[in-house]
């Protein structure tokens, strides 16, 4: 049934399988949340029924639904009228025409939309609005890989855990880890390492965030391995940031370990011992602390790393929740160093698999480079409004705060109800199904988030 229920001239009902999410599209309908796409994203592309901006939309509303390809729109979205109401949409185009809208993206359109994210990004961003002058800002560098098919352009082999032999592109990630928004997400070709993509990604999340001279030098770039090069460090450490991260070299990382005078083991891992390292670094522009760090590798000898750090010791302490008095404690100041540098396991990796799970980012490719990037931008959009929606709504409703971003796109965005629309097709009513474990959790986060749009909240009778 592809219309609603006319009841009179005035009410229209509509059951939506997703009747949560179309009470949060009511919401960024209201805030013109796409409204930035919409004005600069100028796809060539002949209109007949919709534009390419709505085509883009209708991508962007499938994300949110749980949609695992774009070949889902026609199920999740096409075949929920109340769903593409609430979002404004008076329709939605079929998934292959999505489709063909992706791939007659540029090159220019891709600059286009990392254009419109920051402005929308801006608007409700906690990262944004962070009080440097209170404390630092945290920022989260990785690169993951991103699978697709051998014909997909720019795609090599690379390694996915229990996939050999696939191909893919890399993705590299910037993330604030306190709270959880992707600043910045780029799909890049072929085998790039974090160590090229560093700086582009920074510079990109620079341009985000607006960031000053001051600002650098109050934040803290959290890197893994693959961005410790010397040359990489380097250019951090002289534009004024703060470093936290891992040196790229295993051949150097063994050799500054043999320094190490005292090797402590770590209590909250019998196979780890850790150390201060002790040779000089005259190839870094400032100071920096080293950190050595072995494990008992399974067949017997030690695997060695090597942490850099440039915060003070305090400072490392106050981050890990420890005290200022441990400072007089080396063993603590060093475990400090050591397991901030592990935090990013609750940090970017957090969010990676979050993406991968929650939005399934590893199954949705596209063969086209330009039109793989644009549909990662969408993924950066979704990821984030999840995560503004929970934001909106935890005042209201505490217990959302514990939910990652896949619990709140499948259990608490995608509640069945009825949906209430006026003459004019604008959402009025809300009617979720009691039945569900969340309902009356979500019931009181909505009726405090929808008041200016107008729509009432209730739970219906099971």
């Amino acid at each position: 049934m592809d219309k609603s229920l006319i009841f009179s001239e005035q009410v229209r009902v509509s059951f939506s399988a997703q009747a949560s999410l179309a009470a949060l599209g009511r919401k960024l309908k209201s805030l013109k949340r796409f409204e930035p796409i919409t004005q600069t994203v100028q796809i060539a592309q002949k209109t007949v029924k919709y534009t390419p901006p709505d085509k883009l939309l209708d991508a962007f509303i499938s994300l949110l639904a749980g949609a695992q390809g774009l070949g889902e729109i026609n199920k999740r979205v096409k075949a929920d009228v109340g769903l593409q109401r609430a979002f404004g949409r008076t329709g939605c185009a079929e998934q292959s025409v999505v489709q063909e809208t992706l791939d007659a993206c540029t090159a220019e359109n891709v600059t286009q939309m990392e254009q419109a994210l920051p402005t929308i990004f801006r608007r409700h961003s906690q990262s944004y609005r962070h009080d440097y002058q209170l404390h630092g800002q945290l920022m989260d560098v990785a690169m993951t890989g991103r699978p697709c098919g051998p014909k997909a352009v720019f795609a090599s082999k690379g390694y996915f855990a229990h996939q050999r032999n696939r191909r893919g592109r890399p993705e590299g990630y910037g993330l604030a880890p306190w709270y959880e928004e992707l600043v910045v997400k780029r799909v890049f070709a072929g085998k790039t390492q974090l160590n090229t993509a560093l700086q582009p990604r920074v510079t990109a999340a620079e341009a985000v965030l607006n960031l000053d001279e001051g600002q650098w030098r109050r934040t803290i770039l959290r890197i893994d391995a693959g961005g410790g090069r010397v040359e990489e460090v380097n250019w951090a450490l002289e534009r004024g940031y703060q470093v936290h991260g891992k040196d790229y070299s295993g051949t150097r990382s063994k050799a500054l370990a043999a320094s190490v005078e005292t090797w402590l083991p770590d209590p909250h891992d019998s196979r780890r011992q850790m150390g201060w390292v002790t040779t000089p670094a005259p190839r870094d522009c400032r100071p920096i602390r080293r950190i050595a760090v072995r494990c008992r590798k399974n067949h017997g000898p030690w695997g060695y790393g090597v942490i850099l750090s440039t915060l003070h010791p305090s400072a490392v302490l106050h981050l890990t929740g420890g005290y200022v008095f441990d400072r007089e404690n080396p063993p603590a100041v060093l475990l400090a160093y050591v397991h901030f540098y592990d935090q990013r396991g609750g940090g970017v990796e957090t969010a990676i698999k979050a993406d991968k799970q929650g939005l399934s980012t590893a199954k949705r490719n596209k063969k086209r480079f330009a039109a793989q990037q644009v549909l990662s931008a969408l993924e950066v959009l979704a990821h984030n409004v999840l995560l503004w929606a929970r934001h909106w709504l935890v005042p209201h409703a505490p217990t959302l705060t514990r939910l990652g971003l896949k619990r709140l796109r499948r259990d608490v965005f995608q509640m069945n109800g009825i949906l209430i629309f006026d003459q004019s097709f604008e959402l009025v009513q809300v009617i979720l199904n009691q039945a569900d474990p969340w309902a009356k959790t979500l019931c009181q986060g909505l009726a405090a988030l929808l008041p200016q749009e107008h729509v009432a909240v209730s739970l219906g009778e099971t």
